[in-house]
């Protein structure tokens, strides 16, 4: 038997809508525990990151996306021009509660995309820009990646 990789990585990737094991990332600081996805508000990092080192696609889990952008880059994943299912999406930074916010997730087809929801705080199903240009939770992305061993 052969593990098909592509296959398997998607699956888990479709299967963690409404999952809350990304919700929670515990770290040290300075002696103190915190949690640094704040109880799944900020878990797109951790989600990402966890699916893509459970399918061994990057090194370790992250909680932010600069450091999962960091390993993706070093672990093989290159940019790509077009949409294909599987692929990292990297959306553009906005405001939000007075500072810039990252966010990434992947793009499942059919103009489909599961990221991390901060409301929510579980990964959702979504239109890969959050709707039109007319949207008040309208993003662009700004970068799409891909990783040759999901050929």
């Amino acid at each position: 038997m052969k593990f098909l990789l592509g296959d398997s990585y998607f699956k888990a990737i479709e299967n963690s809508i409404g999952s809350k094991l990304f919700r929670n990332l515990y770290l040290d600081k300075s002696g103190k525990k915190i949690d640094a996805s704040n109880n799944g508000q900020f878990s797109c990092a951790v989600f990402v990151s966890w699916i893509l080192r459970i399918f061994y696609l990057i090194e370790e889990g992250h909680a932010t996306v600069d450091g999962t952008m960091k390993d993706v880059e070093k672990s093989g994943w290159y940019k790509i021009q077009e949409l294909k299912p599987g692929a990292v999406l990297v959306w553009e930074e906005i405001f939000l509660n007075g500072s810039l916010n990252k966010h990434i997730g992947f793009y499942i087809g059919r103009n489909k995309a599961v990221s991390n929801s901060r409301t929510l705080k579980i990964p959702v199903k979504h239109h890969w820009t959050f709707g039109s240009k007319n949207d008040k939770n309208y993003r662009r992305v700004i970068e799409i990646w891909w990783h040759k061993k999901l050929d």
